[in-house]
């Protein structure tokens, strides 16, 4: 089953209570690289207070782990901007 943009909104939406969130599908920009056929290519750009305090990498590890169930169903790369409010 393939993973949607809108699919990814809503794990990080419940998880995070962001404050902002944007997701793009980015596959079509990918269409000929060799992972392509092993799932889907996304960025996302999300601002939480959950990020107050927290390094890039335990963001980054927080917006995983929101993301799990949905990582194993077909993402293949995830491009990920993680903010705090008043970062810019």
């Amino acid at each position: 089953m393939s993973v949607s943009a809108a699919d990814i909104h809503t794990e990080l939406s419940a998880a995070l209570q962001p404050v902002s969130l944007d997701v793009q599908d980015d596959s079509h920009l990918h269409a000929s690289h060799a992972g392509a056929r092993d799932g889907r290519h996304f960025s996302v750009r999300v601002v939480s207070e959950r990020f107050n305090g927290l390094s890039r990498l335990a963001r980054h590890r927080l917006v995983y782990d929101s993301l799990n169930l949905l990582m194993q169903r077909g993402i293949h790369a995830l491009a990920i901007d993680a903010r705090a409010p008043g970062e810019s």
